[in-house]
């Protein structure tokens, strides 16, 4: 089974910085431990989205601007 990176509040999920920047992570990109995937607002506060594990971006499980919940996972790691 592939590894997942998971949101930790639940809030609004942004695969991108600001919206009119790329995304930051996309299918097939490398992650390292630690690097950004996305941000989760919570009430106007936004909460980085670190990978604990490194890896390739298999698949984007969530969209942008997409209402997520603590736990849900976001992207599947190869």
């Amino acid at each position: 089974m592939a590894e997942q990176i998971v949101s930790p509040p639940p809030g609004t999920f942004y695969r991108t910085p600001a919206p009119d920047e790329p995304n930051f992570k996309n299918e097939g990109d490398a992650v390292a431990v630690g690097a950004v995937i996305g941000l989760v607002e919570v009430m106007k506060t936004f909460n980085e989205v670190k990978a604990d594990k490194a890896g390739t971006i298999g698949s984007c499980l969530a969209d942008n601007e997409e209402p997520v919940m603590a736990g849900q996972p976001l992207v599947d790691l190869g």
